[in-house]
Formats: structure tokens, sequence, C-alpha cells
């Protein structure tokens, strides 16, 4: 605790930029996607599921694998780490310091918790857009609030013609996330060109509960490597970073560490 401490009063006002992956959402009955629980998602299902290419080629099956998804996230709550992580966001404004949370989730469990100050840079579970290029529910600006698409004939008979379709233009909706076969720069609400920049703002950059296996921490670590940023991991397991990245670990849970240091920050 006395380290994450030390670096995030050493950052003064500048930009504390915090990265979560899925291990920050696991202590909310999220299974993470390439951990070592029996749940862990890509343990349990084929990437490809999660590419363009099946969505074109069967969205039957991808949606099917979406929903079951969504209904999973829709159960969960914020654990003491999301909230911890509003609560830092809180101080450091307060202090009239800069703070940024980019997250990998798709949950909404970030916004539950309180965090103002958030990029969700893979998209998000509670939108979709459409599929058709030129609508303007569709990529590069355009979503939809899922709760005002009905569902329910699908979940009861996911058929083709069942399929959740655009209230604008007719096309197939799909959902409002980064698929492994796309760009950052897919959509505006990934708000990529943000992370970027602040990646060279940052003072301190702080990881949770990632594998680091994905583009936007390669970036954000490539960055802080060559800035000589200090880069610090909370991970329970201990292992997680990829040798080459000279992050330094926090061998604890996201939902103890970061209560226990924000309780610290106001004495």
């Amino acid at each position: 605790m006395s380290r994450l401490l030390e670096a995030i009063r050493l950052a003064g006002r500048g930009l504390i930029l915090v990265v979560t992956g899925a291990g920050a959402s696991q202590a909310s009955g999220i299974p993470t996607f390439r951990g070592r629980e029996p749940e862990a998602v890509w343990k349990q299902s084929d990437v490809a599921l999660a590419t363009r290419r099946t969505f074109e080629l069967d969205p039957v099956a991808q949606w099917s694998w979406y929903l079951r998804r969504f209904e999973r996230l829709e159960g969960a709550r914020p654990n003491p780490g999301h909230r911890a992580l509003a609560e830092l966001e809180r101080w450091q404004v307060a202090r009239g310091g800069e703070f940024l949370l980019v997250t990998q989730n798709i949950d909404t469990l970030h916004e539950h918790a309180g965090s103002r100050r958030l990029i969700k840079v893979h998209g998000s579970s509670d939108r979709l857009r459409c599929s058709r290029h030129g609508c303007r529910n569709a990529a590069p600006a355009g979503s939809l609030d899922r709760s005002e698409i009905d569902l329910t004939r699908f979940r009861r008979c996911p058929e083709r013609r069942y399929l959740p379709i655009c209230p604008e233009c007719g096309a197939l909706l799909r959902a409002h996330v980064l698929f492994f076969d796309e760009m950052y720069g897919e959509h505006e609400d990934y708000r990529f060109d943000e992370v970027q920049r602040s990646a060279d703002l940052a003072e301190l950059m702080i990881f949770i509960g990632t594998s680091f296996s994905v583009g936007v921490t390669e970036l954000l670590v490539g960055t802080a490597m060559r800035r000589g940023v200090p880069r610090l991991s909370v991970d329970p397991g201990g292992d997680s970073q990829p040798s080459w990245t000279g992050i330094e670990t926090l061998a604890a849970a996201a939902e103890d560490l970061l209560p226990a240091v924000c309780a610290r920050l106001h004495p």
C-alpha cells in the first residue's frame, strides 16, 4: 500500500492515468477473459465470436452469445475497487489535479460507482449501433440505448427473422463494442485519440486487472517506458504483465488495496 500511496503523492497535480481490465470486475462476479479461473470467457467461448466476420456470417450466433454476456453483466454491482477509483478521482480533482480512468471493460460498473472522468475504449454493453454505413445510428458517431430496443422476441426464439433492427433504416443492429478484427478508430465513443494524448501527459500510470494483451495497453506501456513514467500494476497473481514492460507489480486484490489507499489519502 505504501508504494502506491507514494506514487500517487509524487504525481502531485499531474495526470494520474488508471487503466482497468476484466480483473477489476472479477470481485463483482464477472469472469475475466484470459484468467486462470474455469469461467474465464475465452476458456468457455471461441474468440472468433467477438468479430465483425462472425456478425456478418452468423449474426444469430453472435447475438445469442452477447445476450448471455449482457445478462451476466446486468446482475453485477460495483465492488469496493470500483468505488475506490471513483473516490481517488474525486480526491485528485478536488486538489486541482488531473485524473483519467480508461477501462477495457464494457460493463457499466465504473459509472455506477461514480467515476466521471472515464473512457470506455472498447465500447459499452448498454448501447447498440446500426451496422449500415451512413446511418445516423452507426459508426463513426451514432449509437442507441439498448433499453430502447425490444429484444424479447429474439430471446424467446433466436432466429434471423427476430434479430434486432435499426429503427432508423431497418439494417441489423450490432453490439456497440470493439470487435477483435476492428480498429480503435472505428467509433468516436472509444475516444482513442484522447487516450493517446493522455499517455503523453500522464505523470503516473496504474494498471488494474489487465493481462496486457490488447492494443491499448501496448500503446500506454510503450509510451510510459519512452517517457520514463512510473507504472504500477495491481495484480493479486503478481505475474500478468510481460517482463519487458518494467512494470512494478503490487501483489494485491484491487478491492482490498484501493480502499485502503483512499482511506490513507483522507487521514
